[in-house]
């Protein structure tokens, strides 16, 4: 068996400094102390630290001004959702947030595809769904349905859809291990889809809208239980 890669000074620093952003130490705005205070004060070399500066900054966290210094980003106000999944390991309080938006979003991809789908992609998501009830554990099952979903992005034309779905699934995929409640029944995950799936192959919008909004409301309730 293959040894799992060990956690790193930086990996751990990385952590601290963002765990620290993100409850308030550093506050949005704020200029972080100098390099020499900071690195001192968690115990490190300042390349140690000019490495974890380096992947917030990428994750869109701090910002350096040349003669200036390291300054928290206001993440709110400038970042995007490719932040989410690390807002989602940071505090599991953004997950019920980010199903609102599932909600609201889902039920309209729903509604375009079934105005908008081809034969083949209705062909392609009556498979899928098949796919979902004969997955072999929930994990199968999780993964088999979202796959429905992304199909159904892709049925709408719009390649904007594929991507906000996509965001929408990384934000929660590294908290997806709490929220397979409603995929341990494979039978009951593909009958709990049907509707949607019909609907969209009828060409019925306002149908699949309903029928997306109540799947997603009901799938939400169920996750939201095993994560309470």
């Amino acid at each position: 068996m293959e040894a799992l890669p060990r956690e790193t000074i930086v990996d751990v620093l990385e952590g601290r400094l963002r765990e620290d952003i993100l409850t308030g130490r550093h506050p949005a705005g704020s200029y972080l102390p100098p390099e020499r205070t900071l690195a001192d004060g968690y115990g490190v070399t300042r390349t140690t630290l000019k490495h974890a500066f380096g992947r917030l900054m990428q994750a869109g966290l701090l910002e350096t001004r040349h003669g200036v210094g390291t300054r928290v980003r206001d993440y709110l106000r400038l970042g995007g959702a490719d932040l989410l999944p690390m807002l989602v390991r940071h505090s599991p309080d953004w997950i019920g947030e980010v199903f609102e938006v599932r909600r609201s979003i889902g039920a309209l991809i729903a509604e375009r595809a079934a105005a908008r789908a081809s034969d083949r992609q209705r062909a392609e998501l009556r498979g899928l769904l098949t796919a979902v009830g004969g997955a072999a554990d929930a994990d199968a099952v999780q993964l088999a349905d979202i796959e429905v979903h992304r199909a159904l992005a892709r049925a709408t034309g719009n390649r904007v859809y594929v991507l906000l779905t996509n965001t929408l699934f990384n934000a929660y995929l590294p908290v997806r291990a709490a929220l397979r409640g409603p995929f341990t029944d494979a039978q009951a995950a593909r009958e709990r889809l049907e509707p949607v799936v019909a609907a969209v192959e009828a060409g019925d919008e306002a149908g699949a809208r309903r029928a997306a909004e109540q799947y997603l409301t009901a799938t939400e309730r169920i996750m939201l239980e095993g994560l309470a």
